[in-house]
């Protein structure tokens, strides 16, 4: 296991579609070791989520985690969760209002994302697994999976003046934002 450095937008790996995994590279130690590698990576750098291509391997696998993250305490625990080939269906066509950030890129801005989601995927080990997910962790499943799909945050963001440093956002955002997403979590569940 170790820690890898973490492509910053501009890097074109982060705009290319990731390849999906077939089950005889899953079952490999290479895999295995970058599943390894991204969740420790992820937890290293306090996020809540990273994709494989964010660490320059372009296949389609992503790592979720929310565990009491200083980065996001407004967000609702999300159990170690790998995605090896997610496929992402809405459920319903409602929307909410977000602010995001991510590891690739410095910043943060407002954005829409669906509600609720399904995300069916093999997990680890190749076994099919399906999550149906709300609100923030519904977020935060379709952040990922557009890491995967070479699509960034920032190409979602509805006001380009929202876009801020992290620095600036919690100065000038960050309580407010985190009283806001605390009382979502409270309506929503999750």
């Amino acid at each position: 296991m170790a820690i890898r450095k973490i492509a910053q937008i501009g890097h074109p790996v982060l705009r290319t579609p990731a390849r999906p995994v077939t089950h005889d590279e899953l079952a490999g130690g290479a895999v295995q070791r970058l599943i390894d590698d991204l969740v420790d990576t992820m937890r290293d750098a306090g996020g809540a989520g990273i994709a494989a291509n964010q660490v320059y391997e372009p296949v389609r696998i992503c790592t979720i985690e929310v565990d009491r993250n200083p980065r996001y305490p407004y967000k609702p625990p999300i159990p170690l969760t790998v995605l090896v080939n997610p496929v992402l269906e809405p459920i319903g066509e409602e929307m909410f209002d977000l602010n995001e950030g991510c590891l690739s890129v410095p910043l943060r801005g407002d954005l829409q994302r669906r509600l609720r989601v399904r995300v069916t995927a093999w997990d680890r080990y190749g076994d099919t697994v399906v999550h149906e997910v709300a609100g923030l962790t519904a977020g935060t499943f379709q952040h990922e999976i557009d890491h995967l799909d070479g699509m960034l945050y920032i190409d979602r963001v509805t006001d380009s003046r929202t876009l801020t440093t992290w620095q600036e956002f919690d100065r000038h955002r960050g309580q407010a934002f985190a009283a806001e997403m605390a009382a979502f979590v409270e309506r929503i569940g999750s």
